[in-house]
């Protein structure tokens, strides 16, 4: 097994323990690109703790990465580690 296979494996393995909302967040990320947790929060209509918590998670997994926004250093940017990694086999 690739590095590649085994880092997708452990992410989806990863994923699969996550709640919902956690893997509504991967996915929206994946879909729409780097977004800040209140546009997170638009774009999935789940509330800012949820989404908070479901980032949190993400992170602790290795499944996202956050960096300073250049537009407002006060926020955080969300993108995925492993874009591939998310779609289906």
């Amino acid at each position: 097994m690739s590095n590649q296979q085994e880092a997708h494996s452990d992410i989806q393995t990863a994923l699969e323990k996550l709640p919902p909302s956690a893997k509504l967040v991967a996915k929206t990320l994946e879909y729409e690109g780097d977004l800040t947790q209140s546009q997170l929060a638009d774009e999935t209509m789940l509330p800012s703790r949820t989404v908070r918590n479901a980032v949190a998670q993400l992170q602790r997994e290795r499944i996202i990465t956050a960096q300073i926004s250049f537009r407002d250093a006060r926020q955080k940017v969300y993108s995925l580690l492993a874009t591939e990694a998310l779609s289906a086999d």
